[in-house]
């Protein structure tokens, strides 16, 4: 009886109608910026979790709308006076709708993983766990948009919660993350932010700790199965007590949720940073999750090896890709990496393109490597502007050309170029040493060194 309900419930309610508005939406969001998970499998998982921001207040919307079908047909006296509970009927309604909204987030992951699997080479166990966490998010909106819609029977209702979902899961990380400028200290978020299901945003080396996934999906159990006692209660008393599952939720998640938002939540995966290189030449090497970028970024990295050994002193002999964990994604923003050595040049990760692979276009990554060459990866990782142009005039001086970077303001490319023909003005022994220096200096994370390759310290 009850699989016979369901399936009427599954055909002929709204439910099915939130499932294809999810579908709808999640859809086009994810395959409108496929550059941003391409080829990688957490970060799929991750911007799963990011539409959240949109997904779930529909599923508010749309359970509001599913419960107030009782007062909208006027059948409430009716089913009232009948003897089965209230509970029997509101369970299986419930149900379908998380039959429905389940397997449109799944549809959507899906979809989303035709643009992973064809160039992936790694698959962290954690992208099931940090996916799936958007599951009990979406059956707690649903459920508790039905009480809403339930317990406020007016057309107004689904709109309402739809914006307040919005503006929960939208606006309140912002404002947590705003920090005064004039504090001096790091301040990180509170944990309680971690109750939002959203994952911001997460550097390709990282992963969520299993242990916050697990806090998360506990407080989500909790906070659905209030909603579904809320949807079948009739009485102040047992109102009261459909609360307590979420209070409980909230009492054990919190404390032990790290601080800090998702950077607090998140841990370098060790196997994901782990080198996968080519030895047919000169070494070249990026992550393992990077992988696919390897046959892209072999030539060129090869290329620029080789002008640096036909110039610089002391050159690099092995291009390797970044083990960094970008600054905007760390904790403390401050920790100090480790340094790399000077007969390793380390590049940055390329530009992806919408398949996964390495955006090349723009002749933007061969310049980017020679400038590689007097980068270390510093405490600091602020680049002052004399700084940043002695690199330009630097990667000029090995390609013996003079520097011509696109977009910048003319006036500026002249200083670039006379700064440049100030330093190949000098006799090619003293460029080496200067350039030599220059790099020593800037391996020891010293900017003024590589500074004073400028003509008085200014192009």
């Amino acid at each position: 009886m009850i699989g016979r309900i369901l399936r009427i419930e599954l055909r002929r309610s709204a439910a099915l109608g939130v499932a294809l508005l999810l579908l709808a939406t999640g859809v086009p969001l994810l395959i409108t910026s496929t550059q941003f998970f391409a080829g990688r499998w957490m970060l799929l998982a991750v911007i799963a979790r990011s539409i959240l921001v949109v997904l779930l207040p529909l599923a508010l919307a749309g359970g509001a709308w599913l419960g107030r079908r009782d007062a909208r047909h006027r059948v409430g006296e009716l089913f009232t006076s009948t003897a089965r509970p209230r509970w029997h009927r509101t369970t299986v309604t419930a149900g379908a709708l998380a039959i429905t909204v389940v397997a449109a987030y799944t549809l959507v992951c899906l979809v989303a993983a035709g643009w992973v699997v064809p160039t992936a080479h790694y698959f962290p166990g954690a992208t099931i766990v940090v996916a799936a966490v958007g599951v009990p998010a979406l059956l707690a909106a649903g459920w508790l948009g039905m009480a809403a819609g339930r317990a406020v029977p007016r057309v107004i209702t689904a709109p309402v919660v739809a914006v307040a979902g919005f503006a929960l899961l939208g606006l309140v990380p912002e404002l947590a993350a705003q920090r005064d400028p004039d504090l001096a200290a790091f301040r990180p978020e509170p944990s309680a932010l971690l109750l939002i299901p959203v994952i911001n945003e997460l550097d390709d080396f990282q992963t969520i700790m299993p242990r916050v996934s697990a806090l998360q999906t506990l407080w989500l159990v909790a906070l659905a199965a209030t909603g579904l006692l809320l949807l079948g209660t009739v009485r102040r008393r047992a109102t009261a007590l459909a609360l307590l599952p979420a209070v409980l939720g909230a009492a054990v998640a919190v404390p032990l949720l790290p601080i800090g938002g998702t950077r607090g939540a998140a841990v370098v995966d060790p196997a994901a940073i782990e080198l996968v290189c080519d030895n047919a030449g000169p070494q070249v090497c990026v992550t393992r999750v990077h992988a696919e970028l390897l046959p892209d970024v072999v030539g060129p990295a090869r290329q620029a090896l080789a002008m640096m050994a036909a110039k610089l002193p002391n050159a690099p002999v092995r291009a390797v890709q970044t083990q960094q964990v970008s600054y905007w994604a760390r904790l403390d923003p401050r920790a100090a990496p480790a340094p790399h050595s000077a007969d390793t040049v380390v590049f940055d990760t390329p530009s992806f393109d919408r398949l996964g692979r390495a955006d090349l276009s723009g002749d933007y990554f061969l310049p980017s490597l020679l400038e590689a060459a007097w980068q270390q990866e510093c405490a600091d990782q602020s680049v002052q502007g004399d700084e940043y142009r002695a690199r330009i005039v630097a990667a000029a001086w090995l390609t013996g050309r003079p520097p011509a970077p696109t977009g910048w303001d003319p006036a500026e490319v002249e200083r670039l170029v006379s700064a440049y023909q100030a330093l190949v003005s000098l006799p090619e022994a003293e460029q080496r040493r200067r350039m030599a220096a220059a790099r020593e200096a800037a391996l020891a994370c010293q900017g003024d060194g590589l500074v004073a390759v400028l003509p008085e310290g200014q192009p």
